[in-house]
């Protein structure tokens, strides 16, 4: 799903992504560049899902956010978010330019990085989708370092990567089929998947008893309707779903379904914690196992470091949700 997006969402990213660096960049391009600060703004907002968010990941103001994407759109002439009562979403147009300016400013990091002398210190770099990385791993960073002292470990989200590029990341976490990813691929775990909303949101809607109830009800999308109408097909469900609004990962559309906003589909892991603490109710309690988490390894020998990692992630997987953990070979 990634944002934790199904994969025909991630082709339509790369396939624009392609299409952008497949032009020409003469001088008179390189005079209509957009400001790289507003070109940040945008980022950071996309990435986030929120202009509060982003205002403090740069130290600047919420505001200045917002003009610094005002003056993007106007540059660009398209709309790159639309403005709901529950914050902001990326527009078809702005998914397109976050695909491209995401991998650029990587890009750029990695150029001056690669300037730098050779460092002995002893770094995991991790490419993992970003709900995966917001609502699981971020809670264990602390225990890995206890776990591994010595190792610095650097998180990067990114939900429209299908294979890790040479010198990008040590080790990938994505969401999928294994099919869908090039190179080394493991399976993780293919956690079971059902709709969740908050208790409240609950308590407001006739009975739901089966999953032909939802599709009157206001489902949460990630997607242009993909993800649920899978879901519903593994049910017997035929659903034609056209969403207004979709939100940019699994993370920000268990956010609306956290804030009352309706039903989004869930994985188990990524929920674990809001129904052990009653802050997420399972809506109707079918569920099924549909696509699953990828570890993608790059080409050669993986280090210790990275074998220890890929254990240590098995492990703790496998103790909470055994029924979930596929075969890592």
């Amino acid at each position: 799903m990634p944002w934790h997006a199904p994969l025909h969402n991630t082709h339509f990213l790369r396939e624009h992504v392609t299409k952008i660096n497949s032009l020409e960049v003469g001088v008179s391009s390189l005079l209509r560049l957009p400001p790289l600060n507003a070109v940040r703004a945008f980022e950071a907002a996309a990435r986030q899902g929120s202009f509060v968010a982003a205002a403090a990941e740069l130290h600047v103001t919420q505001p200045a956010i917002g003009r610094h994407i005002k003056l993007l759109e106007d540059r660009l002439g398209v709309r790159l978010f639309e403005r709901t009562p529950r914050g902001v979403v990326l527009t078809r147009q702005g998914q397109c330019y976050y695909a491209a300016v995401s991998i650029a400013l990587q890009q750029i990091a990695r150029a001056g990085a690669d300037l730098l002398p050779p460092s002995t210190e002893r770094w995991l770099r991790l490419l993992v989708v970003p709900g995966f990385a917001t609502r699981w791993l971020n809670r264990h960073l602390r225990e890995l370092a206890v776990l591994r002292p010595g190792l610095r470990i650097s998180v990067e989200p990114d939900a429209t990567f299908t294979s890790i590029e040479p010198g990008r990341a040590d080790l990938a976490i994505a969401f999928g089929g294994p099919h869908d990813f090039e190179g080394n691929v493991m399976t993780l775990a293919r956690p079971r998947v059902f709709p969740v909303c908050s208790p409240a949101f609950l308590l407001e809607q006739a009975s739901l008893l089966q999953p032909s109830d939802l599709l009157s009800q206001k489902l949460v999308h990630e997607d242009d309707g993909w993800w649920w109408t899978c879901w519903f097909a593994a049910f017997g469900v035929k659903a034609q779903l056209a969403p207004d609004i979709s939100f940019l990962s699994a993370d920000h559309a268990i956010d609306v379904a956290l804030a009352g906003g309706g039903i989004a589909l869930a994985n188990e892991i990524l929920v674990a914690d809001e129904l052990r603490s009653g802050r997420l109710q399972v809506a109707i309690a079918d569920s099924v196992q549909l696509e699953g988490y990828q570890l993608l390894l790059p080409a050669g020998d993986p280090s210790d470091d990275v074998r220890w990692f890929c254990a240590w992630l098995r492990e703790i997987l496998q103790q909470d949700f055994p029924a979930a953990c596929g075969q890592m070979v």
